[in-house]
């Protein structure tokens, strides 16, 4: 599906400046997890390659190279550099289900604070930062910049986006897959971000996973996570929809823990290596919650 033919709304000054805000708790976050020489957050373990070298014990046995190895007669691994220059790719997957809340805010305001995080600690690395907005109907694409104010007004502009009407006929987000296959050097971090309700596996992800470091963000309402017991209303299902009765029942039980079941084998089929997880709840600290994941990311990749 073709592009938004509408540009990128304007940032408004109002949410530069709460961003610029917030940019500071962010710096400190991010400058307490890293120590020593620049190293960006999204980044364990240098992925550019300069040389080989012959391995010695305690060297990392997934460095070896098992192409020169048997060509030398001894063991050699490859030897990687840091690159300074890494580009995040943010992909925000903005569907009707977004926009339910049982309670504080709704799936799609906690998920686009935590997309607002992410940015700025691209921001704060000074990494060079691309995103793109996905809707049913269309999408809005815009391409990686460096430099903290261009990031801070990306990232104000994706706020403003519109959310997708509620009431239209259900459809997939318009991820536009062709783009994201060549939006971004080989090795960029690829950022997932949606509440990946149960789907059928994207035939272009595959690629995508060879391509890319890549991450899911999921954002999770308290319902999502248990039954809300005792509950008994009508309500409106933007991916059905249809207005449905809901009631507390052993149908209504069952049916709930196997959506569960459903979206957590694809979540995990999606983002098999359990450091490219990132879920959080609505009510949770988003920032501490996100600053944990990263650290404990940077520290599982060396």
């Amino acid at each position: 599906m073709d592009a938004a033919p509408a540009p990128t709304p304007a940032a408004p000054d109002a949410s530069l400046a709460r961003l610029r805000r917030i940019e500071w708790s962010v710096r400190n976050a991010v400058q307490s997890m890293m120590t020593g020489e620049y190293l960006s957050v999204f980044r364990g373990r240098g992925m550019e390659f300069d040389q080989v070298a012959k391995y010695n014990f305690g060297d990392d046995i997934r460095d070896v190279d098992w192409k020169v190895t048997p060509r030398l007669g001894e063991p050699y691994r490859k030897v990687f550099v840091e690159e300074r220059d890494i580009t995040v790719i943010l992909v925000f997957e903005d569907t009707p289900s977004l926009q339910f809340g049982s309670r504080g805010p709704t799936r799609r305001q906690a998920l686009l604070d935590v997309a607002e995080l992410i940015l700025l600690i691209a921001a704060v690395c000074r990494d060079r930062v691309g995103f793109v907005h996905a809707t049913p109907s269309a999408h809005v694409d815009r391409p990686p910049a460096g430099g903290s104010g261009r990031i801070l007004r990306a990232a104000a502009s994706l706020r403003a986006l519109p959310p997708p009407d509620p009431v239209a006929a259900p459809a997939p987000a318009a991820i536009p897959w062709a783009l994201l296959e060549g939006c971004a050097p080989r090795n960029s971090i690829l950022v997932w971000c949606g509440d990946f309700a149960p789907r059928p596996f994207p035939p272009a992800w595959a690629g995508l996973q060879q391509r890319y470091q890549t991450i899911g963000v999921r954002i999770d309402d308290p319902w999502d996570l248990a039954f809300p017991a005792g509950q008994r209303f009508a309500a409106y299902d933007p991916a059905s929809g249809r207005v449905d009765p809901f009631e507390d029942s052993p149908t209504a039980r069952g049916a709930h823990a196997a959506w569960r079941a459903a979206r957590e084998e694809g979540w995990r089929r999606l983002f098999p290596d359990p450091f490219g997880r990132l879920a959080v709840g609505t009510g949770d600290d988003l920032l501490a919650a996100v600053v944990r994941f990263f650290h404990a990311r940077r520290r599982a990749l060396g």
